[in-house]
């Protein structure tokens, strides 16, 4: 146990010169300490994976753009398969065959069933407007007409060029004519 004792009391007389020479190593600019090249190395990883990751997004960037703009020019592709079928229509109601005017006029007929049908699929929806009153966030009223009897002040009268929408946004207003009570009822 005495001998315990010496070696404790040796290893604290011998503390302070160590902590003496660990301080002046620290404080001597001249010699690496190694903590300094573990930083430098650390500094230089992370300088290496911030050049990757710029890397990796602006490569990112690029692909998304590239994605973008092959999306914008490839998205009208299947709405133009469905009007080959109506162009092919159009061309066999053309060919001279001998049809009389009735024929032709119910083959058109078809046609534009088929080309409504095709923009329908495709989200075209058609603005009614039979018995509806005005509204001027799908109407445009291009004319008045006096109220008849029975009919409210603000009620459409007529479709003079049909409106659509395309999932609820408005592509082209309806142009309507108008009942007024107004006196002054005629062009807008």
């Amino acid at each position: 146990m005495t001998e315990e004792i010496e070696n404790q009391e040796s290893a604290a007389a011998s503390a302070p010169e160590d902590l003496g020479e660990a301080a002046s190593e620290s404080l001597n600019p001249s010699e690496p300490v190694g903590g300094v090249e573990e930083l430098t190395r650390e500094r230089d990883e992370l300088k290496d994976l911030l050049l990757r990751k710029q890397a990796e997004f602006e490569n990112f960037r690029k692909r998304t753009e590239r994605e973008r703009s092959d999306f914008v020019q490839y998205a009208s592709a299947e709405v133009m398969r469905e009007l080959l079928n109506v162009l092919d229509s159009f061309e066999l109601a053309l060919k001279p065959d001998g049809t009389d005017e009735e024929e032709g006029r119910k083959g058109f007929e078809l046609i534009y069933k088929q080309l409504l049908d095709s923009l329908v699929r495709s989200g075209l929806e058609v603005i009614e407007v039979e018995g509806a009153m005005f509204d001027p966030n799908v109407h445009e009223a291009v004319s008045t007409q006096p109220a008849p009897e029975g009919v409210a002040d603000g009620m459409v009268m007529a479709e003079l060029r049909r409106g659509y929408q395309l999932r609820g946004k408005l592509l082209r207003p309806t142009m309507v004519m108008v009942a007024s009570s107004d006196d002054s009822a005629g062009n807008i």
